[in-house]
Order: structure tokens, then C-alpha cells, then sequence
């Protein structure tokens, strides 16, 4: 391709021989044909670079495939998509989705019309594994339910954000490239999960406008080989979501040290730095009760320790607080036993009051 395409379609690859060349049939098929797809092989063990290499000339020289020398994880390699694209705007999809055949076309039109930095659609379909289930699925929210919302109002979305009125997934949204480029949203490497949602601030804080549309145009698969959905053991659990705390507050914290908004306003960023923490905290205690207390400290350090220069504080709070409701929850747990106990014991006595007053009744007749 000589001029440069319209849409850049994003799809970061990973082990997914399985659902890629459905994915790439469903990007084919669109009834608007001016995009090209960068897909980004994340160092697959699998058959998905073979397949994908079958489909380079249906797409007509369409169809870039980029190979990470390394597993870089998911957040690296959507970056390294984004920045050898070339579209006016960009459309990430996962290697197991699928797109509507006028996807592509609907995104596209709204973000003309409207002359907007972002298209958010607040609606998508669930897709079973095996594609045969499909459901339609929005957010419960004002967001989800009024009809093509033009925003240009930061502390809407803030107070938003505050409720979680926002979807968080890439693909639920069409962005200028420029846009993205410009105000350095890419996607925080380092975390390995929730890094989606942590990039979804940079949207919603740095957007002039965005269109909110009831739109659902997008395939999501729940798939049994999803990150999402791999089983980790119960301490690298823990250490998954120190690191999420730990890289995402630092992530967000830094994005709004640059947006006056938030200097004028810091109640807000305050606000919204404690909202994700609680968020992600109470995330890390669940997990934290399934890992063996002994360990967890170890695992933290094994995990941390070179980085403790710069995150110790933060991290030695996080444990302080994870120990302490452990504690409490423990204490809480004891106190339950005790009620019980007594509640057991109340209702035995009553039992006993009863039978000895009906005895008594008995006697005297």
C-alpha cells in the first residue's frame, strides 16, 4: 500500500491457532475496505504465524504481520502495533474476536460525522468459545442508554470514572491516531493484566471529544485460553495485582501531572488515585487469602526487590494493609464461631424451656 489507509486494525497474537483465522475472516468481509490490519505475532509457539501468513494475499498487501523477536506480553505488543500503523484511526481487536461485516463502516461514519478524538461503544456481543452463543451485552449506566452523547466535559467523565460508568476494553473504541501519538497513550507496559483499563484514563482524560453510542458492533470471545482466565498459582496472584497497584497508580498519577484539570482541580485527582487503589486493593486481599501467609513476603520480595528503591514505601503499605484485614478478618471469623455458638446454645435452651413447660402443662391436667 502506497497512500496511507483510513483505519489501522490492531491485533496483538498470541497462541491462537485456534481463533485467528476467523478473527482475520471477520476484518476481511467489511463492507468498508480502506484499513489495513497490523498484527503483531507475540512470539507464538503455535501454528497462528502459518495461518496468518495464508491469509497476506487475500488481503492484498493489506495485511502486516510484525514478530516480536520475544514474549513481550499483551500491553508491548498493542504499543508496537499503534506505532508502525499508519491509519487516520485505529481499531485494536484480540486474535479471538470477531467484528460485525459493517463494523468497520458504522465506526467510521460516527467518527465524521461527529469529528471526534475517540468513538465509545457502550455495547457489545458475548461470544461463547465455540461461537455458537451469542449475547448482547451493555453497561447499566447513563452512558449505555442515551443515544450518541457528545462529551467534551472532563469532570463528567471524572465523576464517571468515580461510578464506573466506563466499559474499559480497547476494542469497544475507534481513536485518532494523532490523538493517541500526540498525548502518549500507549498501553502501560510492565502489567500484566488490567492494563486496558489503566489506558482507558488516557483516553478520558486527554480527549477533546468523545462520542458515546449505544453502538455494538464487536465479537467478544470467551475463550478457555484467555490471560484473563489462565490459572496462576495463588502467590503469583498477589504479585499480579502489587504490580497493577504498584506500575498503574505510578501510570495514572503521572498522566495527570500533566493535565492542568487536575492541577486546578486536585480533589479530583486525589479522588480518582484512591478510587483505583480501593479498587485493586480489595482485588489483592481476596487473592491474598488464598496464598500461604508464610510466603507471601518471600514471593513480594523475590518478585519486587529490585525495584524496592522506587516502590518500597508503596509496597510495604499495601502488605501492611493486606496483614492487617487479614487480622481483621480472622478476628471477624472467631466473633462469628462465638455468635453461633451462642445462638446454638439460645435456641437449645428454648428448645428445653418448651419441653419442660409442655411436660408441666402435662402434669397438672
Amino acid at each position: 500500500m502506497t497512500s496511507a489507509p483510513t483505519i489501522s486494525v490492531i491485533i496483538p497474537m498470541y497462541n491462537a491457532e485456534k481463533y485467528i483465522a476467523e478473527c482475520l475472516d471477520s476484518v476481511l468481509v467489511q463492507t468498508f475496505q480502506d484499513f489495513e490490519v497490523i498484527l503483531v505475532n507475540d512470539a507464538s509457539t503455535d501454528g497462528s504465524r502459518q495461518i496468518a501468513e495464508g491469509y497476506l494475499e487475500k488481503f492484498g498487501g493489506r495485511l502486516t504481520i510484525y514478530d516480536n523477536q520475544k514474549n513481550l506480553g499483551v500491553s508491548a505488543t498493542r504499543n508496537k502495533g499503534l506505532e508502525i500503523s499508519r491509519g487516520e484511526y485505529v481499531f485494536f481487536m484480540d486474535a479471538d474476536d470477531l467484528i460485525l461485516p459493517n463494523g468497520l463502516k458504522r465506526l467510521y461514519g460516527l467518527a465524521k460525522s461527529f469529528d471526534v478524538d475517540v468513538v465509545n461503544c457502550t455495547g457489545h456481543y458475548d461470544l461463547s468459545d465455540d461461537g455458537k452463543e451469542r449475547k448482547l451485552r451493555r453497561l447499566k449506566k447513563p452512558t449505555a442508554t442515551l443515544e450518541n452523547i457528545i462529551d467534551v466535559n472532563l469532570e463528567w467523565r471524572v465523576k464517571g470514572l468515580l461510578e464506573d460508568n466506563f466499559y474499559w476494553a480497547p476494542w469497544r473504541r475507534l481513536s485518532r491516531r494523532d490523538f493517541l501519538i500526540r498525548n502518549g497513550i500507549f498501553f502501560p507496559e510492565g502489567i500484566e493484566i488490567y492494563g486496558d483499563r489503566i489506558w482507558t484514563f488516557g483516553l478520558l482524560f486527554c480527549a477533546q471529544k468523545i462520542l458515546h453510542t449505544p453502538l455494538a458492533v464487536y465479537f467478544y470471545r470467551k475463550s478457555v485460553d484467555s490471560l484473563s482466565r489462565r490459572k496462576i498459582t495463588a502467590l503469583q496472584n498477589v504479585n499480579v495485582f502489587i504490580n497493577v497497584i504498584v506500575r498503574g497508580l505510578t501510570w495514572i498519577d503521572s498522566l495527570m501531572d500533566k493535565i492542568l484539570f487536575f492541577k486546578t482541580v486536585p480533589q479530583y485527582r486525589y479522588e480518582i488515585l484512591s478510587h483505583v487503589a480501593q479498587k485493586y486493593f480489595e482485588m489483592l486481599y481476596k487473592v491474598s487469602l488464598k496464598a500461604p501467609q508464610t510466603e507471601i513476603y518471600r514471593s513480594v520480595k523475590k518478585t519486587f526487590g529490585k525495584n524496592f528503591g522506587d516502590y518500597d514505601v508503596l509496597i510495604s503499605v499495601l502488605l501492611t494493609l493486606v496483614n492487617s484485614f487479614q487480622k481483621a478478618d480472622e478476628k471477624n471469623k472467631m466473633r462469628l464461631i462465638e455468635l453461633e455458638e451462642q445462638l446454638q446454645g439460645e435456641e437449645k435452651n428454648k428448645m428445653l424451656l418448651s419441653e419442660l413447660e409442655e411436660q408441666m402443662k402435662g402434669e397438672s391436667s
